[in-house]
């Protein structure tokens, strides 16, 4: 049975009471608020891949605890990149298969992360098994190959075990072109879907009437990347501009704004597209959502770009990722009260490329790694650089509000001394301190192609679990 809405804020806002206690002075003040709850969207943390739908890669929920720390793998045969987490503590994981390239949903065991169900959906784009939201029922929410808008929900079988099932349905072949393919997708304030597809198209569905809208953007402008909702829009960042769209009353797309940036002379070695890597992120010290942020590809150092959600104005551009031997990223950044943190991902070894990629320059590289901590000024004048590490993360970093620390993963070089990325790579578990850069604890979780987290976005469960995704399953991280 699902608790009651009041139940269940009032059992999070108890258990967040807990976890301030225990945490850090800094985590009640220096990286609240984050963006407001999107009330068609499920719990804050947990319901998008970027834990909430403005995409702020951070979370209300504390990792593990103090003690040993261990790890246990799920072996899926799938990449999964998308984990996430209901009101009723079940993490429902979105992959895709080694063999087929096949996008199937898992429903796996909050106590060990094995899978208790699995339903494969449509083929479609590369991203096309990649995105997803759980709504304010914990119903996935996702696009499938035939382009059409699924909520996937599930249940206990009348034999004691578990099955997942298409509650819902709304094709979507009347917005989006054959061939093209859903690249984000986001619940607004109204209850309408926003989607967005690699070949440009943006609108929105409401399958409570059946109504779909959409409009496509300049040709030439792709997009490559999810999107993220907040009260005062919709943000997608192509792969020339930045956009804050809004809906007409019938829930046509419409721009509000929209700021070109330096898209760069060629897609940079470890990007996907050439362009901005980045989800764009709404965050900001007052409402978590005053500023819109993403990353370009400017040469020879990437810029962190900040910009007012309101009205498009630029507030900084900052150059990050720039002790490391490259500097470029395919991750949206964490944003948090006015922090931002980047990592680097130039000359990260992905094993396959989106069709329309193109090449990249140089051909390859080593991956060096990076991680940028940048502030925008408490008056709104500007942004300073805070740090510069050379962290090797290999997973889209998370900050958690809780315990102050920020979550991530580690790719090691097999090879001391060198930036080279082999088969034989370890894998570390990482926890760092926002203000200085330094890992304070991690714990090893393996070796090998088996545990590569392929710049994939972890989440913390309740319970103090991590659970990130990996190109063969999933890794499930505790205390003892």
């Amino acid at each position: 049975m699902r608790l009651k809405p009041l139940t269940r804020a009032a059992a999070l806002s108890a258990a967040t009471a807990l976890f301030l206690l225990a945490a850090p002075a800094q985590a009640a003040t220096s990286y609240t608020p984050l963006p407001p709850h999107n009330p068609y969207a499920g719990p804050d943390g947990t319901a998008t891949m970027h834990g909430d739908t403005g995409s702020s890669d951070a979370t209300p929920l504390p990792g593990p605890g103090p003690g040993p720390l261990i790890s246990h793998r799920t072996a899926l045969a799938s990449a999964c990149p998308t984990i996430l987490v209901g009101s009723d503590g079940y993490p429902v994981t979105l992959c895709t298969t080694i063999f087929g390239q096949t996008p199937t949903v898992h429903l796996l065991d909050p106590a060990t992360g094995e899978s208790l169900a699995e339903l494969p959906l449509t083929k479609g784009t590369l991203l096309g098994g990649v995105y997803a939201f759980l709504d304010d029922r914990d119903r996935l929410v996702s696009i499938d190959g035939s382009r059409t808008l699924l909520r996937i929900a599930h249940r206990r079988t009348a034999a004691g075990g578990w099955q997942l099932y298409v509650d819902s349905s709304l094709p979507l072949a009347s917005a989006i072109p054959d061939g093209d393919g859903s690249v984000g997708i986001a619940p607004d304030w109204q209850g309408r879907i926003w989607f967005a597809t690699a070949g440009g198209v943006v609108g929105t569905a409401d399958d409570r009437t059946g109504a779909v809208r959409s409009r496509t953007l300049p040709p030439g402008e792709r997009i490559a990347n999810s999107i993220s909702t907040a009260p005062g829009g919709t943000a997608v960042a192509t792969t020339h501009a930045l956009y804050l769209l809004t809906a007409d009353a019938d829930g046509t797309p419409r721009t509000a704004w929209r700021q070109a940036y330096d898209r760069g002379p060629a897609r940079k070695p470890g990007q996907l597209s050439r362009g901005t890597g980045s989800t764009p992120v709404f965050f900001g010290p007052r409402t978590g959502t005053e500023y819109l942020t993403i990353v370009d590809n400017a040469a020879p150092a990437a810029h962190l770009l900040v910009h007012r959600a309101d009205s498009g104005e630029q507030v900084c551009s900052v150059p990050v990722l720039t002790t490391t031997g490259g500097s470029g990223s395919e991750n949206a950044p964490i944003g948090a009260g006015g922090s931002v943190f980047i990592a680097g991902t130039y000359g990260y070894p992905y094993p396959k490329l989106p069709a329309d990629a193109g090449p990249s320059t140089p051909a390859s590289a080593d991956f060096p790694g990076g991680l940028s901590r940048v502030d925008v000024r408490a008056d709104g004048s500007g942004c300073d650089l805070v740090w510069d590490t050379e962290l090797r993360s290999s997973a889209v970093p998370l900050l958690s509000t809780a315990d102050g620390l920020i979550h991530t993963v580690l790719r090691e070089p097999a090879v001391p001394g060198t930036e080279a990325t082999t088969i034989l790579d370890p894998y570390y578990y990482a926890e760092i301190d926002p203000e200085t850069g330094t890992v304070v604890r991690r714990k090893w979780l393996g070796s090998g192609f088996v545990y590569d987290t392929l710049q994939m976005a972890g989440t913390i469960a309740p319970g103090r679990v991590v659970l990130q995704g990996t190109v063969t399953g999933v890794v499930r991280i505790a205390t003892r």
